[in-house]
């Protein structure tokens, strides 16, 4: 079978990395879904987590309705937070080796107390301002990219159809305008 040279290119324009780190996290990605998928009957977003953490100290309704999945709701972003501190301390510091990520390619290592560490070049309020307008925004669209752009697509959701484009529609015009305005982290 011959590929097609332009096809090839255009692959190796848009992964220039490879495809194999974005095979494996997708895998990853969605195994995990199916897992609480099946555990839980209820699909996987990490958007309602506030909500469902506020059901603990509020008796409101808007927040009670999430009282018999709330347990589950705190493991899995407590599972997204530590997975993130694992790759960090393990991976992005080099103590860790895998052909499918190179060490220090992104942010900064540095040295605390005989333990590397990683920290991103973006300044704090940048990162502090993108969560704000990030949880707006799931909450305005009635869910997350993991819960309309994973479980949604999925499923072929309608909705999630629809929302999973206008997500990637906004977020690669704002990308053009900020890279066109000449901002970097």
């Amino acid at each position: 079978m011959v590929a097609d040279p332009v096809l090839l290119q255009a692959a190796a324009d848009l992964f220039p990395n490879g495809i194999s780190r974005y095979a494996v996290g997708g895998l990853l990605v969605g195994l995990g879904t199916v897992l609480i998928y099946i555990g839980t009957g209820i699909p996987a977003g990490a958007s309602t987590f506030l909500e469902s953490t506020l059901s603990y100290v509020s008796d409101q309704s808007r927040f009670q309705r999430y009282v018999g999945s709330r347990d589950w709701r705190l493991v899995f972003t407590a599972g997204i937070i530590l997975g993130g501190l694992a790759f960090a301390a393990t991976f992005q510091s080099g103590l860790v080796t895998s052909p499918l990520y190179e060490p220090g390619t992104t942010g900064r290592l540095y040295e605390v107390a005989g333990m590397t560490l990683w920290t991103t070049d973006i300044q704090p309020w940048r990162l502090f301002i993108g969560g704000i307008l990030v949880g707006i925004g799931t909450r305005i669209g009635k869910g997350c990219t993991s819960g309309h752009g994973v479980c949604g697509v999925g499923s072929a959701s309608k909705t999630s159809l629809v929302g999973v484009a206008t997500f990637l529609t906004v977020a690669i015009g704002t990308a053009q305008v900020v890279a066109a305005l000449g901002v970097s982290p």
